[in-house]
């Protein structure tokens, strides 16, 4: 279960409408009935009027509705200004390393940066740093430089130190992985939430909402079925994917050109590569892409393997429906499933998030 914040650190952030807690938790106000950002202007409740959620979902479970000034449910597309620079620094400069005391003199209180980025990218800001300089190091290894200049380089005050570190990261001593490949994962913000996207050198392998349960269980499956490490980094896929998701939900791309890299069992295969066969805009039944496949009756097995498929969107699982044209199951909510539908069709999306009804609570662009 996701943790929140003491209830005077949030009393505090709401009451200075800090935007740095926004995502970490919200606040319902018992007498109006309407829940808000932490960062929201209006006029601040009294404390003792005021309950706390880990998420926008569990707010509207509870009977609250969304702020028509802040709208909570509405997704920015940025981290906290001071993440921002956090992680603008980062890219500047990989192989720097920063304490709790360098965080402090920039104004970041430790443990406020250790949750956040626990929230957003799965580790904490300094296991977010050292797999940056891990990383960083084996590019330099494959492209050839020297193990003494890459250890010292990334900051390590002795190569058994880096040694060490790198083996544990990449199950293999820097000496002999310069013709070794890992995962490279980056965060993209989108109209329906954070995803998790990843990339090796032949293309993206990964892309998820980042609150799906089953995200640590495909990080598994990427590290068995790749047999490498996952790293935060970036590279020239994940740039590409980044702006062909903004083409797309802006309604201008329907075809996505990025390389992907999705290896599997042969009927897995068969039913991704039909999958991207689903024109954009049209659906398809599993019992229809069970005959597509050459496989008629095994609806089933067909649904199985669209539960699996690691690369959201682009490959389009999001397409396939129920026979009837009703939704079915989707691992990231029905909502997102409607939304994207409706995205593709033109249509306005209205699909709330928390009661699984239609038009209620419009996911906004």
């Amino acid at each position: 279960m996701k943790t929140i914040p003491p209830i005077a650190e949030m009393q505090r952030a709401y009451q200075k409408s800090d935007a740095g807690y926004d995502g970490i938790f919200f606040l319902a106000v018992r007498t109006t009935g309407v829940f808000c950002r932490p960062s929201c202007r209006a006029r601040k409740p009294k404390p003792e009027n005021v309950t706390y959620f880990a998420s926008a979902r569990e707010a509207l479970f509870a009977g609250f509705r969304p702020c028509k000034r802040c709208r909570p449910l509405a997704v920015n597309g940025r981290p906290p200004e001071w993440a921002e620079k956090l992680l603008a620094e980062i890219d500047a400069a990989p192989t720097a390393r920063l304490t709790d005391g360098d965080l402090r003199k920039r104004g970041v209180d430790p443990a406020r940066a250790r949750r956040h980025f626990l929230k957003h990218y799965g580790m904490t800001f300094q296991a977010y740093c050292r797999a940056r300089r891990l990383g960083n190091a084996l590019e330099q290894i494959r492209q050839g430089t020297k193990l003494d200049d890459v250890a010292l380089g990334n900051g390590y005050e002795s190569h058994s130190g880096f040694r060490d570190a790198f083996v544990r990261t990449f199950g293999a001593p820097p000496g002999h992985s310069d013709d070794r490949d890992c995962i490279l994962l980056d965060w993209i913000e989108s109209p329906l939430g954070p995803l998790v996207a990843g990339a090796n050198a032949k293309g993206i392998c990964l892309l998820e909402f980042t609150e799906r349960r089953m995200l640590e269980a495909q990080f598994a499956a990427l590290r068995q079925r790749f047999g490498c490490a996952i790293v935060p980094g970036r590279n020239g896929h994940l740039r590409q994917l980044k702006k062909e998701l903004k083409g797309y939900f802006d309604g201008t791309l329907r075809e996505f050109s990025v390389p992907l890299d999705y290896p599997g069992s042969p009927f897995q295969g068969r039913v991704w590569d039909e999958l991207c066969n689903i024109p954009y805009g049209a659906t398809c039944s599993y019992e229809e892409l069970a005959r597509r496949i050459g496989r008629p009756g095994a609806q089933r097995a067909v649904g199985h393997a669209n539960g699996q498929n690691r690369i959201a969107i682009l490959i389009p699982c999001h397409r396939v429906v129920n026979k009837g044209g009703k939704l079915g199951g989707y691992g990231g909510g029905l909502w997102r499933k409607q939304f994207l539908l409706d995205l593709e069709r033109g249509e306005s999306s209205l699909f709330d998030r928390g009661t699984g009804k239609r038009g209620l609570t419009e996911p906004v662009l």
